[in-house]
């Protein structure tokens, strides 16, 4: 059986998540190295289900395998695979996707609106 999305158990030592969500781009991929291959998915996965650590499962899951991820959550694991292996822009990882607000009008809006209070 597939372990679930949300398992609490994460399947590396808490300092090593630690130093795992701390690293830059050059170090994680090192660092990655060093843990085996099933760890790895497993993480991927744990770190997937966290909406702070989102980006860093995928990250994570881009070095493992699709049998890897698959063995450690079934069809997340595939989704998860699909996910890695998609350009950064794609994934909406970057500002692309995020709107501008802008409080331009703001200032006329208070003050029609303290006029029709008078």
């Amino acid at each position: 059986m597939a372990p679930d999305l949300y398992d609490d158990h994460c399947p590396v030592p808490l300092k090593t998540l630690g130093t795992i969500y701390r690293a830059d781009e050059f170090v994680l991929s090192d660092l990655l190295a060093t843990i085996p291959e099933e760890t790895r998915a497993r993480l991927a996965v744990y770190l997937y289900g966290r909406s702070h650590t989102h980006a860093l499962g995928i990250k994570v899951a881009a070095t493992c395998d699709g049998e890897a991820l698959r063995d450690a959550s079934g069809v997340v694991g595939s989704i998860l695979y699909d996910l890695s292996r998609q350009p950064l822009t794609k994934r909406g990882d970057g500002n692309s996707s995020k709107m501008s607000i802008s409080l331009a009008g703001s200032r006329a809006s208070s003050r029609s609106i303290a006029s029709a209070a008078h």
